[in-house]
């Protein structure tokens, strides 16, 4: 959940490395350091706090044309500045960033202590610089082998040497790591994201891999010494801009950039004249997609919900036993593995560690897992092997949203795929394939015209308890709405059925509670309704997101904010825009930092 860059080249480390930092910036922004290698020394600077605090530390005229540089999210030890990367040995000469976590760090802190080493830091991270230098006999390499044998753990880790101000040594386990390739220079990276302004060629390092980086060489072997095989890959090109553009912040830039994003990720997929979509990455024929026996989606978080979509859709529509799984939960519980069924891993990073740990556990059961991933080339993608990418660009804000509707986006096209096969008649095929293709005009007239969202959020503001609820298909969309506003707002809130309000959150009605109730014109509205004047008939100040003309559920409506209409089965991709925006309002009404929660990272690769 942290940023790593790395440089060895002709040019000025420095501002290679704060650059690559800054578009990092969303891996952790606890603190952040950078370690420079010049004229025989290694010099460090870091700080507690955002880039920005780094970039007016550092004397940006030093010489040095290696460097390593690092953002961290706090795990081992409080935010501090001891506690920052990089982190060196006792003298000084060698320099570790390191991404991931050190499970055996206690009994090898207990031996260096032994040894006469004093520690610096409360990380797991400073045994590292310390057990380097115990093995360290001129040969950095061999020194950084040797040490790893005594490490378990997870870790991404980039080491320099004083001794030697032209090589990065960098190592991979459960972290990821991309070297990019340049003319006479050579960087690593925790995300290639860092990497796209200098070059797109780029080589994925896999687990147990070590490698050697001069700015004219790139040579790696595995832990055991054998021979490490890779190739080098193309990076592609990144939809969107890097900058805020006319909006505030990126979170509301990406909320706009919505219509755009399912449209690349629908574009090529559907053929709405045949009632039909094709996903080739999952390179299935029809026979292979009438053979499923039942459809299992992995995700975290954000992902999860839009997994629990999928999986509705699934179920409801092409008629195949469909289930969400938290990732977390499913990699440690020894879950039976059909062979012949389908599992989907869903990860805007495609890094997601415990999405990734539920992948392994599948395929080691013998199972076939698909990717359902935004950032091409990133460890699930290349793990799965087949899937599709959703497309959506690269989402900087840390609360997703665009990411959220691309993979439910994905998800749909796969339910119409295979829908198509087993229970979906031409004529109801064509009218779904032509819905999701309008999918994008759709989002544009609602956010064009969002709806009284600052009145919602007046209820909000001050709440010591806010509920979303929804029915069917709307309440992952209930839980996804209720997510944004922890996430950024920081108001106390959760999501429920519809139905099962009344088995425990009616408690926390009272007068002026705020409710948000998803009920678009579907089967579950009538139901809706009625569990709508039960908490009104409480008190609660009912906020009401519904399909344009429902004049029932409006007439309930504290606040009422319509949405247009579409078929029912994407009703979530309308009806997740006003909770989005309702979330982001809130925050800003409360002075939130928006696009940096506390706490959050973007992409979570440790447990």
């Amino acid at each position: 959940m942290c940023g790593i860059v790395g440089y060895v080249g002709p040019r000025k480390a420095t501002p290679v490395l704060l650059d690559g930092l800054r578009r990092l910036e969303y891996r952790g922004y606890d603190s952040a350091g950078v370690a420079l290698v010049d004229e025989g020394a290694i010099a460090v600077t870091k700080c507690v706090g955002r880039v920005g605090n780094l970039i007016e530390a550092v004397d940006d005229t030093a010489g040095g044309n290696l460097g390593i540089a690092h953002t961290r999210w706090a795990t081992h030890g409080g935010v501090t500045q001891p506690n920052a990367h990089p982190h060196c040995d006792m003298t000084g000469r060698i320099a570790v960033v390191h991404n991931g976590i050190i499970d055996n760090d206690e009994g090898l802190k207990a031996r260096l202590a032994a040894d006469g080493v004093t520690f610096a830091s409360e990380t797991d991270t400073e045994v590292l610089p310390h057990l380097i230098a115990r093995h360290y006999a001129g040969d950095p390499h061999e020194a950084v082998l040797k040490a790893l044998q005594e490490v378990r753990g997870t870790y991404g880790l980039v080491v320099v040497f004083a001794d030697h101000p032209d090589l990065i040594i960098a190592a991979r386990n459960g972290s990821p790591l991309v070297v990019g390739l340049g003319e006479g220079e050579n960087f690593i990276a925790s995300d290639s994201h860092a990497l796209v302004r200098y070059t797109r060629r780029v080589i994925y390092l896999e687990d147990r891999e070590v490698a050697c980086i001069t700015a004219t060489e790139v040579n790696s072997v595995q832990l055991d010494g054998s021979d490490a095989i890779h190739t080098v890959e193309e990076l592609e090109a990144i939809y969107g801009s890097e900058d805020k553009g006319e909006f505030p912040h990126y979170m509301l830039k990406e909320i706009h950039e919505q219509p755009e994003s399912i449209g690349r990720c629908l574009r090529g997929r559907i053929l709405p004249d045949l009632g039909s979509a094709r996903l080739g990455g999952f390179d299935m024929s029809p026979r292979d997609l009438t053979e499923i026996p039942r459809v299992t989606i992995l995700g975290c978080g954000t992902s999860y919900h839009a997994a629990m979509v999928g999986a509705m859709a699934i179920e409801g529509l092409a008629r195949v036993p469909a289930q969400a799984e938290i990732a977390s939960e499913f990699r440690y519980r020894n879950p039976v593995i059909d062979p012949k069924a389908l599992f989907m891993a869903v990860s805007q990073s495609g890094e997601t560690a415990d999405t990734l740990g539920g992948i392994k556990e599948v395929v080691t059961k013998g199972g076939r897992v698909m990717g359902v991933v935004n950032v091409v080339g990133s460890t699930i993608a290349r793990t799965c092997g087949a899937g599709v990418y959703i497309h959506s660009g690269p989402e900087v804000a840390v609360a997703s949203t665009k990411a959220f509707t691309s993979q439910v986006t994905a998800l749909y096209t796969f339910t119409l795929m295979l829908a198509r096969t087993r229970t979906l008649g031409p004529h109801d095929a064509v009218e779904l394939a032509r819905a999701l293709v309008s999918v994008p005009d759709v989002v544009s007239e609602y956010l064009a015209e969002p709806g009284p969202i600052e009145e919602a959020v007046r209820h909000l503001v001050g709440a010591r308890y806010a509920l979303f609820m929804g029915r069917g298909l709307s309440f992952p969309v209930a839980l996804e709405g209720a997510l944004k506003l922890k996430e950024i707002a920081y108001i106390p809130c959760e999501a429920y059925p519809g139905g099962e309000m009344k088995h425990g959150p009616i408690a926390m009605m009272e007068p002026g509670t705020p409710v948000i109730a998803i009920v678009p014109d579907d089967q579950h509205r009538e139901k809706m309704i009625s569990n709508m004047q039960e908490v009104r008939a409480r008190g609660a100040a009912l906020t009401v997101i519904h399909s344009r003309g429902d004049l029932k559920a409006q007439s309930l409506a504290s606040v009422s904010i319509p949405v247009p209409r579409i078929h029912t089965l994407l009703t979530p991709l309308i009806s997740v825009l006003p909770l989005q925006l309702l979330s982001y309002q809130a925050a800003l009404a409360l002075g939130k930092d928006i696009d940096r929660p506390r706490n959050l990272a973007k992409s979570v690769t440790v447990e």
